[in-house]
Protein backbone atom coordinates (compact mmCIF):
# COMPACT_ATOMS: atom_id res chain seq x y z
CA UNK A 1 0.00 0.00 0.00
CA UNK A 2 3.02 2.33 1.22
CA UNK A 3 4.34 1.67 -2.71
CA UNK A 4 0.98 2.54 -4.40
CA UNK A 5 1.09 5.86 -2.39
CA UNK A 6 4.53 6.64 -3.42
CA UNK A 7 4.19 6.29 -7.11
CA UNK A 8 1.06 8.05 -6.93
CA UNK A 9 2.89 11.06 -5.04
CA UNK A 10 5.41 11.28 -7.84
CA UNK A 11 2.79 11.56 -10.77
CA UNK A 12 0.66 14.74 -9.05
CA UNK A 13 1.19 17.67 -10.86
CA UNK A 14 -2.31 18.73 -9.01
CA UNK A 15 -4.85 18.17 -6.68
CA UNK A 16 -7.27 15.18 -7.95
CA UNK A 17 -11.00 16.05 -8.19
CA UNK A 18 -12.47 15.27 -4.73
CA UNK A 19 -16.53 15.14 -4.98
CA UNK A 20 -17.15 16.22 -1.70
CA UNK A 21 -15.37 19.76 -3.08
CA UNK A 22 -17.41 20.29 -6.41
CA UNK A 23 -17.11 23.91 -6.84
CA UNK A 24 -14.31 26.20 -7.90
CA UNK A 25 -13.87 27.68 -4.67
CA UNK A 26 -11.74 25.33 -3.69
CA UNK A 27 -10.97 27.18 0.26
CA UNK A 28 -12.51 24.28 2.35
CA UNK A 29 -10.74 21.60 0.19
CA UNK A 30 -7.49 23.57 1.24
CA UNK A 31 -7.96 24.02 4.51
CA UNK A 32 -9.14 19.96 5.01
CA UNK A 33 -5.93 18.59 3.20
CA UNK A 34 -4.25 20.97 5.51
CA UNK A 35 -5.55 19.85 8.49
CA UNK A 36 -5.42 15.99 7.06
CA UNK A 37 -1.93 16.43 7.04
CA UNK A 38 -1.54 17.81 10.27
CA UNK A 39 -3.65 15.67 12.09
CA UNK A 40 -2.38 12.35 10.65
CA UNK A 41 1.51 13.07 10.77
CA UNK A 42 0.46 13.55 14.81
CA UNK A 43 -1.78 10.37 14.59
CA UNK A 44 0.30 7.71 12.85
CA UNK A 45 2.99 7.70 15.41
CA UNK A 46 0.59 7.49 18.12
CA UNK A 47 -0.84 4.41 16.79
CA UNK A 48 2.47 3.01 15.44
CA UNK A 49 1.40 3.49 11.75
CA UNK A 50 3.76 4.78 8.85
CA UNK A 51 4.16 8.35 8.92
CA UNK A 52 4.62 7.85 5.02
CA UNK A 53 0.82 7.23 4.52
CA UNK A 54 0.78 11.33 5.29
CA UNK A 55 2.87 12.35 2.25
CA UNK A 56 -0.24 12.36 0.10
CA UNK A 57 -1.73 15.29 1.85
CA UNK A 58 1.29 17.12 1.43
CA UNK A 59 1.41 17.93 -3.02
CA UNK A 60 -2.64 18.14 -2.63
CA UNK A 61 -2.90 21.13 -0.07
CA UNK A 62 0.38 22.58 -1.71
CA UNK A 63 -1.12 22.99 -5.28
CA UNK A 64 -4.85 24.03 -3.57
CA UNK A 65 -3.17 26.73 -0.60
CA UNK A 66 -1.95 30.09 -1.16
CA UNK A 67 1.34 29.73 0.13
CA UNK A 68 0.49 32.53 2.80
CA UNK A 69 -2.20 31.00 4.06
CA UNK A 70 0.28 28.50 5.18
CA UNK A 71 3.11 30.24 6.68
CA UNK A 72 0.17 31.94 8.62
CA UNK A 73 -1.26 28.70 9.36
CA UNK A 74 2.25 27.56 10.68
CA UNK A 75 2.90 30.44 12.84
CA UNK A 76 -0.43 29.99 14.38
CA UNK A 77 0.58 26.65 15.09
CA UNK A 78 3.95 27.58 16.76
CA UNK A 79 2.37 30.30 18.74
CA UNK A 80 -0.82 27.94 20.15
CA UNK A 81 -3.56 30.23 18.20
CA UNK A 82 -4.90 27.59 15.62
CA UNK A 83 -8.09 27.86 15.39
CA UNK A 84 -8.36 23.93 15.07
CA UNK A 85 -7.39 20.92 17.59
CA UNK A 86 -4.87 19.03 15.70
Amino acid sequence: MAEDIKTKIKKYRTAPFDSRFPNQNQTRNCWQNYLGFHCCEKAMPAKGGDVSVCEWYWPVFKSLCPISWVLAWDDCQEEGTFPEKI
